[in-house]
Order: structure tokens, then sequence, then C-alpha cells
């Protein structure tokens, strides 16, 4: 495997275990520090001999989780507790719609394309360029740098983006009809292609049906 997949599937890991992690949390309300790796190791079921990788993994993703601002730290009788917080619920929503996403493209497609559209001030580049991260890490299609498409229902998942970057007229979300020459976009998602072109073969000659059709 090379440095780029390496680097890769560790990026998908990490996220995997925040969103365990999180997910472990928020079920609890609030949770002993001790307890969240143990539990969260739950929601994996049986990982053998890398339990112990996934409990030091754990340890160090609770720390960032807390140094972004999605758990806090408690300290109770002597005893660490960890709770997730309002940006953490966020956090968590994003990343478990993201998984939805996922899933969502093995349903029919209704031919509808949802569009996502901003134009956000200058001052706010740093919201601008965590916007386009999401999309991109949602699997958006880049029409334009502020042109994002997707086939499949994602006002939710958009709905929270806004809501996590604070952007509110900022970003529109548009369902489309009909897009014209949208065929290089059905294939960037694995969807059928509209006015094929199909031949009857008849021995000696070929008609085209839409040349008939359309003539």
């Amino acid at each position: 495997m090379g440095t780029q997949e390496k680097e890769l599937v560790l990026r998908r890991r990490k996220g995997y275990v925040q969103t365990a992690l999180l997910v472990t949390i928020a079920l609890a309300g609030v949770l002993l520090v001790t307890a969240a790796a143990p539990n969260a190791l739950q929601l994996f079921g049986g990982l053998g001999r890398r339990r112990k990788r996934f409990a030091d993994q754990s340890r160090s993703t609770l720390s960032a989780l807390a140094k972004k601002g999605d758990v806090r730290f408690e300290n109770r009788d002597g005893k660490k507790f960890v709770r997730i917080t309002e940006q953490g619920k966020r956090t968590l929503s994003l990343a478990l719609y993201k998984e939805r996403l996922r899933m969502s493209k093995k349903r029919k497609w209704d031919k509808r394309w949802r569009f996502i559209i901003f134009d956000i001030p200058e001052k706010r580049n740093s919201a601008r360029k965590r916007l386009r991260l999401l999309m991109r890490q949602f699997g958006f299609l880049r029409i334009q740098d502020s042109v994002w498409a997707y086939p499949y229902d994602c006002e939710e998942v958009v709905a929270l983006a806004k809501a996590e970057l604070r952007l509110g007229k900022d970003v529109l979300y548009m369902i489309v009809e009909s897009v014209e020459n949208d065929n290089w976009m059905r294939r960037h998602f694995g969807l059928p292609e509209k006015n094929r072109r199909v031949e009857i073969k008849v021995p000696g000659t070929s008609f085209d049906i839409l040349s008939i059709l359309y003539k």
C-alpha cells in the first residue's frame, strides 16, 4: 500500500473513532472518561488484537475533540467525566448524515438535481473554505467554486452545515427538475445517461431511432 493510500486509511479510521466516541457520549449524556473507549468499542464489534490500539487512539481523539469544542471534561468527586457540547452534536449529525448520503446512492434516483449555491463574503473566507471542504467530503460535484451538485435529497445535511458554520442566506439549496447537457454529471455519479442513441440492426442497413423520431 502506497503512502497516500495509507494516509487515506488513517483519516477514515480516525473519522470512525471520532464518530463512535461522539455517539457513545451523546447516548450516555455524561460518561466517565475511562468508560468512553470500552463503550465506543462495542459499536465496532470485536477488534481482537487491535483493542489496545483503539483504546490509545480513543484517548488522543477525545483530547482532540475537547480542543475543537465538541466535548468538554468535568471533574466530579475526583473522577473525570466527558460531556458532548452543542457543537459536538452538530458535528455528530454531520457525520451521520454523511453516512446516510453514502447509503442513499443505493436508492433509485428521482431524476432531480440538488444544487448548493453560496456567496460568502471575503471576511468569512475560513467558513467558505470549510463549506467547500464539506461539499467534497460529502461527495458533491463541483460545478464552480461556489456551485455544487448532488443527485439525492441532502437538504438536512446542508441545513446542518449552515448551522455549524453560522451561514444563513449566504447559502441556497435548490431542487432542479432538468439540467441541460447533464450526462457528464450523470456519469460522475454512475447514473443512467439520457438521450442515448439506439440503433436497430437490420441486415444490409442501420436505423437510428432518435434520428427518425426527431427528424
